[in-house]
């Protein structure tokens, strides 16, 4: 298996392969947005959209190959405010499900921290299917629970469905002294009133 940076000219020759993965992924089950059963040319449609964002800098994609096609994928969001560019988010984590259980997702989100981390990111956060096989792989993989939003959204079969969100600090991440010295405080406290 490799796994490669799609180039906005790599995304675009890769429309068809990379539909096909969505398709699959959302009519396997998996809550990534879409509702089942997906046109293959609404997929297509959606990843040509994504071709601008990755120009711009503000989307990276990489596409997993075997056997000379696509079978997996992971994306980057970087945010566009100056107040958070220290962090970005993991989206549309998505593996064939001919390939599900031989370290496909693991290698694309390793990829995808890496990259984090080597643009200057300490913090990545995602959201998933709350007791999907998904959030089985987050935890394995060192990412903490935030929490749960209830009916956040729906299945590809339309049920009204929990999320959870997770987080990850990667890179270098240095605590400032201000919050250093707030959060001892804090545990000053608690151990006080214990």
């Amino acid at each position: 298996m490799t796994v490669v940076r799609l180039t906005p000219d790599q995304l675009l020759d890769s429309l068809g392969e990379l539909a096909d993965l969505l398709t699959d992924t959302v009519n396997g089950g998996a809550s990534i947005g879409f509702l089942a059963p997906l046109d293959h040319g609404a997929a297509v449609d959606w990843w040509r959209g994504r071709a601008a964002a990755v120009s711009e800098g503000i989307l990276a994609v990489w596409a997993a190959y075997a056997e000379g096609r696509v079978v997996g994928t992971v994306s980057l969001a970087f945010p566009d405010k100056p107040n958070s560019r220290h962090r970005a988010e993991v989206v549309k984590l998505m593996v064939h499900q001919e390939v599900r259980g031989q370290g496909v997702g693991r290698a694309l989100l390793a990829t995808a921290e890496r990259a984090a981390a080597e643009a200057g990111a300490t913090l990545l956060n995602l959201d998933t299917e709350t007791d999907s096989p998904a959030e089985s792989l987050y935890r394995s993989a060192g990412w903490t629970r935030a929490g749960v939003i209830p009916d956040y959204a729906r299945t590809p079969s339309g049920v009204l469905h929990p999320t959870t969100i997770f987080y990850k600090y990667v890179g270098r991440y240095e605590v400032s002294t201000e919050a250093s010295v707030e959060a001892s405080d804090q545990a000053s406290q608690t151990t006080l009133s214990r």
